[in-house]
């Protein structure tokens, strides 16, 4: 396998092109296109030389349903906090714990599930990602009443995201070079996982929103169709070859791949870190707190009008993921500090769009934080994988996705904080302190270009 080391001393180099400095991809193969264990040599032959065919395999296609209704799984339950406030009588602050709760199970599922793939592959701890946000779902289905049940529902769904994340980033990655796919862009590996992703955040949330609003039995019915959807991807899942074979595993015991050297590295730690919480903290400030702060405004409407701001933002934030290489190139490798800047000036809006009232006006809004979360997603993760080593990928996206998580807490705090302070004066401290990440990154950015 192509080794490759990180650089750790503080004298970085400003990288002025991530897609010169990808990670090498793996080179070997696991597994005929069933994705059963294959004999080895013959094996990775026979995929480099279908590789090399005009109608090559796109494997990384097989793993898209599996994230994507991972991801579904995660974020339907957004467009539903008006509903378990108004239905199920919930404090707001009650519905808001539920929607950051699965950063409890989150978290787990991106660090501890990426150690075990690094030791036992990445389609056995995908598949149990699937096994248990489908758990997940039916504890939500039935639970509408009990506030344990839905936590722990919450949980299990945060669990398969969190695999999603760091296991099945990993693994459509490394599906993204050869021998998989050997025309596939230097960025591929960091985009196409990144916009499965974003897709299933949002599209799960409209059609969440959609039957919450018009269709019967409507704390039920958007768990069924996961359920059901979630069977389809299984039978995907299956077929989707292994790309980290026994020979390239970790052999010591799992808990002790929860250390990750790259973790240390100059660009993680003041780079990518300062960044990492306002990728979600900002999304989940759009389609949380937004449509809380005009929801006298829209009346019955609430709900489909949060799934509506949910799929706006998410789908402004898939939009400019494509994009990312041309910003990071036209920026001098800048590509984090465009990212936050667009953040901050949202927040600032933010602020505004709750002073205001204004349906209209937070649609905007939600629509710039929708930008700035996409392009501080994948210019991130970009860096993380340039920066780690194969042995390491794994696990520092999943770090990686742990800090940005973090941030989806942020509409929980602020839902406790609104009986002394309301959300136009907590929002202002928030995009303050926004802006303080935001000159830590041009800081550590005007280093780099000092040592370059």
């Amino acid at each position: 396998m192509p080794s490759q080391q990180p650089n750790n001393s503080p004298a970085t180099p400003l990288i002025l092109d991530d897609s010169a400095h990808a990670p090498a991809p793996l080179t070997s193969v696991d597994g005929a296109t069933g994705g059963a264990a294959g004999a080895g040599t013959s094996t990775a032959l026979a995929a480099l030389k279908n590789a090399k065919h005009p109608k090559q395999t796109r494997y990384w296609m097989r793993l898209v349903p599996a994230m994507f209704i991972l991801a579904w799984g995660g974020n339907h339950f957004t467009p539903l906090l008006h509903l378990y406030e108004d239905l199920g009588n919930y404090e707001v602050w009650q519905a808001n714990f539920l929607l950051g709760t699965y950063v409890a199970g989150l978290i787990p599922g991106l660090l501890v599930a990426s150690a075990l793939s690094d030791k036992y592959g990445r389609k056995p701890v995908m598949f149990a990602g699937m096994f248990l946000a489908m758990a997940g779902s039916l504890l939500l289905a039935l639970g509408f009443q009990v506030f344990w049940e839905l936590c722990v529902g919450r949980m299990l769904a945060g669990i398969g995201v969190g695999i999603a994340m760091s296991v099945g980033t990993s693994w459509m990655k490394e599906l993204s070079g050869a021998p998989y796919d050997v025309h596939a862009g230097a960025s591929a590996g960091a985009r196409r996982p990144s916009l499965t992703l974003t897709l299933g955040f949002g599209i799960g949330a409209v059609a969440t929103g959609v039957l919450a609003q018009w269709a019967p039995m409507p704390s039920l019915l958007p768990y069924v169709l996961h359920g059901t959807l979630s069977v389809v991807a299984l039978f995907w899942l299956a077929v989707t070859p292994e790309s980290l074979p026994p020979e390239n595993r970790t052999t010591s015991s799992w808990w002790q791949d929860l250390r990750v050297p790259s973790a240390g590295h100059r660009t993680f730690t003041r780079l990518i870190m300062p960044a990492a919480p306002w990728v979600f903290g900002a999304a989940a400030v759009a389609y949380a707190i937004m449509p809380s702060s005009v929801a006298a405004q829209m009346g019955d409407y609430t709900t489909i009008y949060a799934a509506g701001l949910t799929i706006l933002t998410l789908g402004v934030g898939a939009a400019v993921q494509p994009f990312y290489p041309r910003i990071n190139q036209a920026t001098g490798g800048r590509a984090i500090a465009v990212g936050m800047f667009v953040l901050v000036t949202g927040l600032v809006l933010a602020v505004v769009a709750v002073i205001l009232a204004s349906p209209v006006f937070v649609i905007l809004v939600d629509a710039v934080l929708g930008a700035g979360y996409g392009i501080t997603l994948v210019s991130g993760l970009a860096q993380v994988q340039r920066i780690a080593t194969p042995s390491d990928l794994a696990g520092l996206t999943g770090i990686y996705y742990s800090l940005t998580y973090v941030g989806f807490l942020l509409p929980t705090i602020l839902a406790m904080l609104l009986p002394v302070m309301s959300y136009a004066v907590s929002l202002s401290l928030v995009t303050a302190l926004c802006t303080v990440c935001l000159v830590a990154v041009l800081a550590e950015y005007r280093r780099m270009r000092r040592t370059a």
